[in-house]
């Protein structure tokens, strides 16, 4: 199934239904006086996270969807039937945004979360409404009024607990196949990897974190090269960032250089209802350690950091034949742990990404 993250589709909710000018006429009851029943109130249109999906691939055909009318008022102070309210399926971690205002409708972040985009419009009154002292046999009568009417950009941003980070070919997607069961495909050329792809990693029993491995960054990403933008955005919601550097480049390029490439985008890039990469957590992770001579290797990573002056926590890694990522996985389980421990104690517990498993 092709992978879409980013889709414009139009919502409309039903109409309400008008109100009924009617009169009761039955035998020995020649006046019976206004019985028009009002009319039904329009359908609503909802969009629901749907854990069974992971793209949003059916809004590519479809792209208008409406909620039902509701109907017309019926004589003897019959209400009309209210229109059926729409349910739009949607994955987990869509975003809604108003095209019109760029206002934020809803983040749908848990299964079952359910938002209201497009209201149905409100019944129509019949005349039994405009009876009165002074008036009668009223011939009055309100139509329903129109339901709402949205285009909306739906934009669908993976959900995990980390993100690797890294220019093309630093060997993301081999470190995710080595520490899960993720497949993504491997290949000694450039952006292999083109779609985001999401890995478990359960370095202890019942105890398990989401890694998503996206498509490598290039220089000018946050203005939207190579699709940049688009990619960025799926490491908006992780609380972690690992950087994975090739300290063995096929370009031969300089992996400091590499490294501030990276970090200029992390930079460049923000949304103003997320929180900005460049403040996220970032752990550095030099790769394909066993290219290299270890003595080679030290003065390599020692130079890069004084360059940096880094202060965070940086490991050394085989995506290849896993050196070094058992003890990267249970570091990064450590601090979920600590981060949900914090959260939990501050009374801001959020829940959406951790995953222990009690089975």
């Amino acid at each position: 199934m092709k992978f879409v993250d980013e889709v414009k589709i139009k919502v409309k909710g039903g109409n309400g239904g008008s109100g009924m000018c009617s009169f009761r006429r039955e035998k020995y009851v020649p006046k019976g006086g206004p019985d028009g029943g009002d009319g039904g109130d329009g359908g609503s249109v909802y969009l629901v996270a749907d854990s069974e999906l992971n793209t949003l691939v059916d809004f590519r055909f479809v792209r208008f969807y409406g909620a039902e009318n509701g109907t017309k008022g019926q004589p003897r102070n019959c209400t009309g039937a209210k229109g059926k309210d729409l349910d739009l399926p949607v994955p987990i971690g869509t975003r809604i945004i108003n095209v019109e205002t760029d206002e934020v409708i809803g983040d749908l972040k848990q299964a079952g979360e359910r938002v209201l985009v497009a209201k149905g419009g409100f019944h129509g009154l019949g005349n039994t409404r405009f009876k009165s002292s002074i008036n009668r046999a009223p011939r009055q009568t309100s139509h329903g009024s129109e339901g709402d009417f949205r285009e909306l950009k739906l934009e669908l941003n993976v959900l995990a607990d980390v993100g690797l980070l890294g220019l093309p070919n630093a060997g993301k997607s081999t470190f995710i196949r080595s520490v899960s069961s993720a497949k993504p495909k491997v290949a000694d050329y450039p952006f292999t990897t083109l779609i985001p792809n999401l890995g478990v990693v359960a370095p202890l029993p019942y105890k398990s974190f989401v890694i998503a491995d996206i498509p490598g960054v290039i220089e000018g990403a946050a203005e939207g090269a190579g699709l940049g933008v688009r990619f960025l955005k799926h490491l908006s919601r992780t609380r972690l960032l690992l950087h994975l550097v090739d300290l063995n480049p096929f370009d031969e390029s300089d992996p400091l250089q590499n490294i501030k490439t990276i970090a200029n985008e992390l930079k460049k890039y923000s949304v103003e209802y997320e929180k900005p990469l460049v403040d996220k957590e970032v752990w550095l992770v030099f790769n394909k350690c066993d290219l290299l001579e270890k003595d080679e290797m030290e003065i390599i990573i020692k130079e890069i950091l004084e360059d940096l002056d880094w202060q965070g926590p940086h490991y050394v890694i085989s995506g290849m034949d896993g050196t070094g990522t058992k003890q990267l996985c249970f570091d990064i389980l450590e601090n979920i742990e600590a981060e949900n421990e914090s959260a939990e104690e501050s009374g801001q517990v959020d829940g959406e990404l951790y995953t222990e498993n009690k089975e």
